[in-house]
């Protein structure tokens, strides 16, 4: 982990993709990715897997955010729902904590492009 973001800790995985947290702060977070050639899938779009990450970091940060911004928790599952392809530009991601428990965070997020719904998610992490 690096300090290289101010609101946030950041892996070199989510550096690799360009992910961007732009804010991370009382169990919400909100993330930027661009589109790189390699995220491309073979319909010429975001591969999943991308977006997926970029969800997963997000949901992280939300709930890290209640830890002082320190590692306190990972994801235990998630699902996504996928609802439109990406072709160019900036994704962003929002996510939240919807309840805080001692051992277990439930959490959501939603991936947008402008005023587009992209991919949603529910989550669960356990805490350290």
């Amino acid at each position: 982990m690096s300090d290289a973001s101010p609101v946030g800790k950041d892996s070199n995985f989510s550096r690799l993709l360009g992910i961007r947290i732009l804010r991370a702060e009382n169990g919400e977070a909100e993330l930027r990715m661009a589109m790189q050639e390699q995220m491309l899938n073979l319909h010429g779009r975001m591969h999943g897997g991308a977006l997926y990450s970029l969800i997963d970091t997000a949901l992280g940060q939300a709930s890290h955010s209640l830890f002082g911004g320190e590692a306190g928790s990972m994801t235990l599952e998630c699902k996504v729902n996928y609802i439109r392809g990406v072709e160019a530009g900036e994704v962003v991601c929002h996510a939240r904590v919807l309840n805080a428990g001692r051992k277990v965070h439930v959490l959501e997020a939603r991936v947008e492009q402008g005023d587009k719904l992209i991919a949603t998610a529910q989550a669960t992490f356990i805490c350290k």
